[in-house]
């Protein structure tokens, strides 16, 4: 103030002067005195966070209870520039988190020095270290007894671990890194522990190949062997199937999962290049894990999907205006119970539907549904909440249509979503995971049935962390084991929401990834292909069963993400359809000539496929039925059955009726009238018939009838004169004498009125032949047909 009342220009009075130096010391007094007494106070935190990465790799008991010693292991590694003097480890204890989504917000800045951290406990429990040297990481493992954490009532803590230590640039004791993760408290039985089902996925894409030896056992054919390294010890689903087994979970199977390892423990071979295929070698491998999972899944519940895991969401979305779609989920599910049944021993459960992520809408529960399963697998943050609940309900839902939604828990269902391959996230997933599960048990004193649907193909290092936790949850004291089944049934919350969110809110993210409406009309155009083949074989089942199966798997989940494969996919099933049927076809034919009025033509249909071919029709008809009949009429059709590997030519009678060049069209027909195969044209040269030859054909003809009707008339009269008056002389007078004019005509005598007598020479008159002389001129470079 005093500054500001000297006039400009001149310089302050003495007085002014002291007044304005007394009045800054007196005000920077106290910001002195707190610098001064900083390294004193409690551990500053860095300005800066990361200085000092913190690993927490192992923390054990996950869920300590009285009398426990907790021990706690990890890493801590100088990210900075300088080397950090007098450095220790140390645990802090913080405050109890009493919401869910405090643990949520907890988890976000587990590394983050900017927010306070609680006291250290201190004393021995500590692990020192003179220095650390920029880059160099340093191996820490602490054990406390649980009581000397004076945790308080039962709950979820704030638990972290620190590292301190000084700079040159900071020569004061400050944290430096940090590492928040969660500490579940409750050791006591709780009065209502919550009933938590677990849902274990076994579950891969796809491998096996619509293809299938020629030979009589049909040796499949896989796309490659990356099935056999996901089933050989240390692969993903041995690993998935050694952590369940000691579980008390929910087995979710896949049916074509289990029939791809039952056909590789037969023979087996991988596609090749182009066509080559190459013998399979893993089928020991196969049988092993087939038979472990016989043993782990006896007494379990069991639920299988459709066969091959069909996208429900992209057959709601894009599928269901394409005719047939729908029929390919009613024959998922149905050969599922087989299958299952067939190759693990088990009865499955088949009434479950399990939408991608538990998303639904309106539409997908209503595919979903319409196989036969009339429960839904759906997700809290899909199906949320719009009421006043304080506490998260239980998983059934009844949605309406005797449907039964069973929304899975959100949080819990993706906790091990992240990379777990190191062990400090998997360690935060696993406390993050208990957790939540005890939070979500102290909401209310309301028993309740929680669900748990993970991801459907963890990779190993979420496996592990998920096994991990079930673990430490089932030896908890707040929770009970419960099958899916139980869950579906229990009695839901009054004022738990029942409807299903519409089509509009349903994730993007997921909509940019499912099957196109191009997609199921390929699948629909295979289909048809199908139906037109299977008639014409006397063993349909032998293309049946893989081509129904090979159509599953083009609706896989498993597709998401990988469009281009999903194309080539579908595109080799359909060509694999079109070569098998073009194996049965017409024999192309040169040009015919016909030397005559009629011949024979015949037609030769090929079969190259090991199965006889029955139930088809050979058409083949005239363009000009004028000059070239086929049967009489302008076409004609025959039967046809040729066996597998020969070959079976059928013979076409035909008449000529002028000279020139016919085109005729053989085609063949399967019996309900759907054209086969293509169809075969070729050129029928017609000779020597000329019009001369007809005129005399015709005119021997008209002889023949006027001699008949001479002779008839003649007879005639000779029987009225021998009624009038006796029979004739042998000079054909009357017998009576009576004069009568001479008869003059050529009447010739009986026996030359019936017939020429042999060894006569021919008259003129003797009638054409109704043939003409065979050609004796060369046929020509076309394919002669006699007669």
């Amino acid at each position: 103030m005093a500054e500001a009342a000297d006039f400009q220009g001149m310089s302050p009075s003495p007085a002014r002067r002291w007044l304005r130096r007394t009045g800054a010391l007196l005000a920077g007094a106290p910001l002195l005195a707190g610098l001064l007494q900083l390294p004193a106070a409690a551990p500053a935190q860095a300005a800066t966070s990361d200085t000092v990465d913190v690993s927490l790799d192992s923390l054990s008991p996950s869920a300590p209870s009285d009398g426990d010693t907790l021990t706690v292991s990890g890493t801590v590694t100088n990210n900075g520039k300088q080397t950090v003097d007098n450095a220790h480890v140390g645990l802090r204890v913080g405050p109890q988190l009493d919401t869910r989504s405090a643990i949520d917000t907890t988890a976000k800045r587990s590394d983050d020095l900017q927010t306070s951290v609680g006291s250290e406990v201190g004393g021995k429990y500590v692990e020192k270290f003179a220095k650390l040297t920029p880059g160099v990481a340093e191996h820490f493992s602490i054990s406390v007894p649980i009581d000397k954490l004076d945790l308080g009532q039962d709950g979820v803590y704030e638990f972290d671990v620190s590292l301190s230590g000084r700079t040159s640039a900071q020569p004061w004791d400050q944290v430096l890194g940090i590492r928040r993760t969660f500490l579940p408290w409750q050791p006591g039985e709780a009065d209502t522990p919550t009933k938590t089902t677990y849902l274990w996925p076994l579950i891969s894409s796809v491998h096996m190949t619509a293809k299938t030896d020629a030979g009589e056992h049909q040796t499949p054919v896989f796309r490659n062997d990356d099935l056999a390294k996901e089933i050989a010890p240390g692969g993903r689903l041995a690993q998935m199937l050694a952590l369940g087994k000691d579980l008390d979970v929910t087995w979710v199977v896949d049916p074509d999962l289990l029939a791809s390892v039952d056909a590789m423990a037969g023979n087996y071979k991988i596609q090749g290049p182009g066509d080559t295929t190459t013998a399979g070698t893993h089928q020991a491998v196969a049988k092993q894990w087939l038979g472990d999972l016989q043993e782990a899944v006896a007494g379990k519940e069991v639920v299988a999907l459709p066969f091959a895991d069909p996208d429900l969401a992209s057959l709601a979305h894009n599928g269901t205006s394409v005719t047939g779609s729908l029929s390919h989920l009613k024959d998922a599910t149905d050969v599922a119970s087989t299958t299952v049944k067939t190759v693990l021993h088990v009865t499955p459960s088949t009434e479950f539907a399990w939408p991608v992520d538990g998303a639904v809408d309106p539409s997908i529960i209503k595919v979903a549904t319409s196989a036969g399963a009339d429960k839904v697998i759906a997700r809290s943050d899909s199906l949320q909440e719009t009421g006043d609940l304080s506490y998260t309900p239980s998983a059934a839902r009844p949605v309406g249509g005797g449907t039964t939604a069973v929304v899975a828990d959100a949080r819990l269902s993706t906790a091990f979503e992240s990379d777990l391959t190191k062990a400090g996230a998997t360690t935060l997933a696993v406390q993050q995971f208990l957790a939540q599960s005890l939070e979500l048990d102290h909401q209310t004193d309301t028993q309740r049935s929680i669900v748990v649907a993970p991801q459907r193909m963890p990779s190993t290092g979420q496996a592990q962390a998920m096994a991990q936790a079930i673990t430490a949850l089932q030896g908890s004291t707040w929770s009970q084991s419960q099958d899916l089944a139980a869950a579906a049934k229990a009695k839901p919350d009054a004022g738990a929401t029942t409807r299903i969110p519409s089509a509009s809110a349903y994730p993007s993210s997921l909509r940019r990834q499912e099957l196109p409406r191009a997609a199921f009309e390929q699948i629909a155009r295979t289909e048809g292909k199908l139906e037109n083949f299977k008639v014409i074989l006397t063993d349909q089942s032998r293309v049946v069963t893989p081509f129904g199966r090979a159509m599953n798997r083009e609706m896989s989940v498993s597709w998401r993400g990988r469009n281009s494969r999903a194309d080539s996919f579908r595109q080799a099933v359909e060509n694999y359809i079109d070569g098998l049927a073009q194996q049965v076809k017409l024999i192309p034919k040169s040009e015919t000539k016909l030397s005559g009025r009629s011949a024979t033509i015949p037609v030769t249909v090929q079969n190259n496929l090991v199965q006889g071919a029955d139930h088809l029709v050979l058409r083949l008809t005239s363009t000009m039925p004028t000059r070239l009949k086929i049967g009489g009429k302008a076409y004609k059709e025959q039967p046809v059955a040729v066996s597998g590997g020969h070959s079976q030519s059928v013979k076409f009678t035909t008449s000529a009726n002028a000279n020139g060049p016919v085109t005729v069209t053989a085609q063949l027909y399967t019996q309900d009238g759907q054209k086969y195969g293509k169809a075969v044209q070729f050129k029928v040269k017609v000779t020597e018939v000329t019009p001369t030859v007809m005129l005399v054909i015709g005119g021997g003809v008209l002889l023949l009838v006027l001699a008949g009707f001479r002779m008839y008339t003649q007879r005639k009269r000779a029987a009225a004169r021998q009624a009038e008056g006796g029979a004739p002389d042998e000079a054909g007078e009357d017998t009576e004498g009576t004069d009568k004019p001479e008869d003059t005509g050529d009447r010739p005598t009986e026996e030359s009125d019936t017939h020429t007598r042999a060894g006569d020479p021919e008259q003129p008159g003797d009638p054409t032949p109704d043939t003409a002389p065979e050609n004796a001129d060369p046929s020509g470079t076309g394919e002669r047909v006699d007669r």
